[in-house]
């Protein structure tokens, strides 16, 4: 009896974590994040190593990412920025997914993902988009900070008025970098400011500052509105929150706890993440999973999977998103393996706002996969009009 294919892309057949990895690499093509020739390069390198050897992975995608560092620095060195700048936000993705698998992170995974930020700097200094590095004050009294970049909208400045702002958070294992290459350059044409934060147990957040995950998301969510507010470019009243994977959950809290927030969008639903990672750890993790299972106790700040799921328990959105009022906006995957489309059709009943819609993406359309990484295009595009309808046209 044939073996039924999957109604999407694999380049590693029965390998789903390297699989889905290598999409969401090629998928960023369209916004500058990666180039087919490069990825074949990894996927070459790959050919012939076992499915679990996350080392052949991290050495393949940092020999990759260092040649194109090379280029970006010979681009660079001769006066040449436009493809200097071009190179070093694709070295940048290579190495960020490089160190993605790699945990705990030891020496080594921290060296590679500092490259990866340092080189999305440089890409920042030299591309003809505006991009701010800034700190948001974070924590008792301020005294911390969450990194994150400020992306200017030409088309707002050359308005000359204050313009809408979508802040947008990272997920269980996406960096503010990774998610600068999810269409954040197609947000800004429509005249919207972008906050792009590492929060809570991502990134830098919780690589170089010791900010492991919490469930209480609207702390970050408040501290990104208080720090827009004083910002002489953004109209406070029109700012959305948008987060990827686990973001599904950030954001919901986050817009249902903070009423400041003019509109929301789960990209990718969750509604019990402490029952997902239950059933994840009961199956031994034969579940689709897109991280080692592990990562969720490096995440956490825990020593085991039992302390992990004790963590956990807090992570539900019932009860929470029936306090939400701005309009919200659900995406998701008919096909994605890693959550349920039932928790979609759950948090979308659940949501106490009055404009709510529930997108949902089929395998005949494209997009069916998890945060629609089989179309990242369709997905981009069908949200990023939805916030320009609700914060720039409203």
């Amino acid at each position: 009896m044939a073996t039924k294919e999957p109604p999407y892309f694999m380049y590693f057949p029965g390998n789903y974590r390297w699989s889905a990895a290598f999409i969401n690499m090629m998928g960023s093509a369209a916004y500058g994040g990666s180039d087919i020739g490069e990825i074949h390069k990894i996927g070459v390198l790959l050919k012939n190593a076992a499915p679990d050897d996350d080392e052949a992975w991290f050495r393949a995608c940092e020999k990759v990412a260092d040649g194109v560092r090379a280029h970006a620095e010979k681009f660079e060195a001769t006066g040449h920025c436009v493809s200097a700048a071009h190179a070093y936000l694709r070295a940048c993705n290579y190495y960020q997914m490089a160190e993605r698998f790699r945990t705990p992170k030891d020496e080594l995974a921290l060296k590679i993902f500092r490259q990866g930020v340092d080189c999305f700097q440089k890409h920042a200094r030299l591309t003809d988009v505006k991009i701010e590095i800034v700190e948001i004050p974070f924590g008792p009294n301020g005294k911390e900070s969450l990194p994150g970049y400020f992306v200017h909208s030409s088309a707002a400045s050359a308005a000359g008025k204050r313009a809408p702002c979508v802040v947008f958070f990272d997920g269980l294992d996406v960096t503010k970098e990774i998610q600068f290459t999810r269409g954040v350059t197609d947000l800004i044409k429509r005249g919207i400011h972008v906050l792009i934060m590492d929060g809570p147990g991502t990134g830098e957040a919780i690589r170089f500052r010791g900010n492991v995950l919490r469930h209480d998301y609207e702390v970050a969510g408040s501290a990104c509105m208080d720090w827009l507010e004083k910002r002489p470019e953004v109209n406070a009243k029109k700012v959305g929150v948008v987060a990827i994977s686990l973001g599904g959950y950030y954001a919901p809290r986050i817009a249902s706890m903070e009423p400041r927030f003019a509109a929301c969008i789960a990209w990718g639903a969750i509604w019990d993440y402490y029952g997902t990672w239950k059933k994840r750890i009961d199956s031994k993790f034969k579940t689709s999973l897109s991280v080692p299972g592990h990562h969720i106790m490096w995440i956490l700040g825990v020593n085991s999977l039992e302390e992990a799921l004790k963590k956990l328990e807090p992570y539900q959105l019932d009860g929470v998103v029936q306090k939400m009022r701005c309009p919200f906006l659900i995406v998701h995957g008919a096909k994605d393996e890693q959550i349920s489309l039932t928790d979609a059709q759950a948090l979308y009943n659940a949501s106490g706002s009055s404009d709510k819609t529930l997108r949902v993406f089929t395998a005949e359309e494209g997009g069916s996969q998890h945060c629609q990484r089989d179309y990242l295009t369709l997905g981009v595009a069908t949200m990023w009009d939805w916030f320009e309808d609700k914060l720039v046209r409203a």
